[in-house]
Formats: structure tokens, sequence, C-alpha cells
């Protein structure tokens, strides 16, 4: 019989049965660890019944005790001229999964690992980099960590950067070096390996958050892209004289609402006044709301998870010496996001107490309104530790839209 003829269904159902499943296991771990080739010995302990007598019948001899010492190259002989038919490889083959030589597939990726940074150094010796100093540095410390697949054209990029500095869009850039203009975007292995450069080329610590990674990409001549994301704002009424901020009171004056990007904002200097209290929500409804209700205080909509752009202007407003009190949903995620917010502007809770939960909660259901099941782990509020246990128990959750009559009326007094 040859090793790839099918095993007839007799043997099969016998070299399936739960008793030899220790067996084929221990038996497949050693010959991957072996270069696939039976030898030493394997030893099961503990056996039960029903393994002692499978493996006598498998073995053609009395296994009795509740260990049993199995040479491998006698397991195969026995598997050979048995009705199986073939050797200890073949039949966990057969049995499946596919064996893997972990030996060989340490060596093939030892040898491509070499081919790689023998590449790599190659590719960086024909570049503008190949004098440069941290350049080197840099593709030593790739090659500690991990030669990616990226790092040929992680070095085409940085040889359009040095040493001559010269201006580009990240997406320009990123479409000369990959083919696409989102290549070089902020999530991309890429992106951070070529940021590693940089660092190490201005002789800089790595950035840890995105305004970070964007000054870095400017040190380098790089404008990220600034004007795809924007923040939502309502009532903004900066007090210097530039025509930008003259334009946001403006719009603020007509009840519009405005949309910033990065780029705006960090050409604007919103100058508010120091006493300013800033209103942050989390819906967009809460803003058109306000703005159909003609309300006129200041409002910053984070319009779910806070995006860069959106920590952008609160850490401006801040710095501006504004105040915050945030208003969000009352379920997990809405939970961890208040906990960012409020931690990190030291922003007072807005309707966001346990009383308010269950105000609302109870509004919810008197109105006739189906209930939202909360779902997923339980998050603790930082600045109300009754919130939790008050959600946990009424088991509802309640969006921001259940509370905005109560925005309003608190927009309004403002």
């Amino acid at each position: 019989m040859t090793d790839d003829a099918p095993l007839n269904a007799g043997t099969r159902e016998f070299l399936t049965r739960p008793g030899l499943a220790r067996l084929w296991t221990t038996a497949r771990t050693r010959l991957e660890r072996n270069a696939l080739q039976p030898t030493g010995t394997i030893r099961l302990q503990n056996l039960d019944a029903g393994e002692r007598e499978t493996l006598s019948l498998l073995l053609a001899r009395p296994i009795t005790g509740a260990t049993a010492v199995i040479r491998l190259p006698d397991l195969d002989t026995r598997l050979r001229t048995s009705a199986v038919g073939r050797g200890l490889a073949a039949t966990l083959t057969v049995l499946g999964p596919p064996l893997v030589d972990r030996r060989a597939a340490r060596d093939d990726a030892s040898a491509e690992r070499a081919r790689q940074r023998t590449e790599a150094e190659s590719a960086l010796a024909a570049t503008s980099l190949a004098d440069l100093p941290w350049a080197h540095d840099w593709l030593a410390e790739t090659h500690r960590t991990g030669t990616p697949s990226t790092v040929l054209q992680a070095i085409r990029t940085l040889a359009h950067l040095f040493p001559a500095p010269a201006s580009w869009g990240r997406g320009d850039l990123a479409t000369l070096t990959t083919g696409s203009a989102h290549g070089l975007d902020d999530d991309t292995p890429l992106a951070r390996l070529v940021l590693r450069g940089i660092a190490l080329a201005y002789d800089t610590g790595f950035p840890a958050d995105a305004p970070g990674r964007r000054a870095l990409w400017r040190t380098a001549g790089v404008t990220p892209d600034e004007v795809s994301s924007t923040v939502l704002t309502y009532g903004l009424r900066p007090t210097g004289a530039t025509w930008q901020e003259a334009a946001l009171r403006e719009r603020s004056a007509h009840h519009l609402e405005t949309h910033l990007t990065l780029r705006e904002l960090r050409i604007l200097q919103l100058s508010l006044l120091q006493d300013a209290r800033v209103h942050v929500c989390e819906n967009p409804r809460v803003v058109e709301a306000a703005a159909d209700s003609a309300r006129t205080t200041p409002l910053v909509c984070t319009s779910g998870s806070a995006a860069t752009v959106v920590l952008t202007l609160l850490d401006t407003l801040a710095e501006a010496g504004c105040t915050f009190v945030y208003h969000g949903d009352f379920d997990w995620p809405g939970i961890t996001l208040a906990n960012r917010i409020m931690g990190r502007y030291d922003a007072r809770p807005w309707r966001m107490r346990a009383e308010d939960y269950e105000y609302l909660a109870m509004r919810t259901k008197l109105r006739d309104i189906p209930a939202l099941a909360l779902a997923g782990p339980r998050v603790e509020a930082d600045w109300d530790p009754e919130l939790a246990p008050a959600m946990e128990a009424l088991g509802v959750a309640l969006h921001e839209e259940a509370a905005l009559e109560l925005l309003l009326e608190d927009l309004a007094q403002d």
C-alpha cells in the first residue's frame, strides 16, 4: 500500500478511536520537532481503561499499567506491517492535519530573515542615506525587532526626506513610495517605521500620541492630512481680531454650527474669555437641537469616541482657560468615553450622575419607549461610584437623546 492511498473505513475508524487521541497528539509533536523522523520514545501517563485497551490492540502487546513507554521506531514498524500499511508520519498525515517540519521551517525563516537583511542593507547603501550614521542605527534596530516586509518601502521613503529636506504632502509621498495615497496613514506599520527613522535623525523620542506624530512629520518637511477629519462645534466666540475668529463669531450669532479641521485649529488662535464654560456632548443631535432652539452656550461634540481633532480642540480651549462639563450616553462605551474626557480635562459631569440615569430610565418607561438592553462588561464611572451599580441594576442603556430636553434647558440657562 502506498502512503497516499486512502485508508479503508474500518482502519480509519480504529485509528480515530478516542483511546488513541493522546498517542497521536504526542507523536505528532515529537515528529514535528525531529524533522519528521520517528526517533526517540514517548511516555503516556495516567492511562484509563479505554486507552489501555486500544493501545494494546494497536501495538499488539498488552498495556496493563497506568503508564506506557512507546519507542517511535517500533510504532513506525508496527504501523507499516499492520493493516494501516504506512509509517508513522504518513499515518499522521492521512489522519490530518498535515505535519509541519518545524526545524526546516525555522531554518527557512532564518534564511529568509538573512536574505531580507542583506537586501535592506544593499538598498540603504544605494540611497542618499548611506552616509548617515543614524540610518544604519535605524536599520540595525529594525533587524533586532524583526525585519518587517515594509522595510524597503521605508528606506525609499526616508531617502526622499534626507539628507536634504523637502516639502511633501504625506499623501503625495505615500503615493510615490507605495503606490497608495494611504500608504503612510497614521495606523500603518510603514508609517511607524518611517517615523522611528525620523525620530532617530532628529535625536528625539518616538511620539506617544497623534499630535506628536503629526509634529514629527512636519519636522521632516511632511505635511499630514489635516483637513479630512473635523470637530463639530457650536457657539464658539473667540475674542481675537482675525477674520477667522470673526467668522466664528458671525456663525455663532446666526446660530450655525461649525466643523473645524485640524488645519484650522493649527491656524486659529481660539482665545475665549478666561472663565468661559464649554459644554461637551457625545451626539451631534444635541448640537442640532441647540442650534434649532437658538441656544448661545458654547458646545463641542465628540461625535462618538473623540478623535484626535476633537481632543486637539479641547486641548486648545483648556490652554485658553476654559472649563468643561460633559454629557454622553448611559451605556458602557459612553462611560468609558466620559472617564476619558473628564479625566483629561477635569470636566464636571453634566446630567451624568446616578440620579440622572435613574430619572431618565423611569421617564423612558413611563413614556412607553422600548427599552434598550445594557450590554457588555461593566465600566465604573470615575466621577460617581453609584452610577455603574445603578445602571447594572436597571440594565437599561440610554442614549444621549433621552436627556435632550433637560440638556436644552441647561443650555438656555448658561
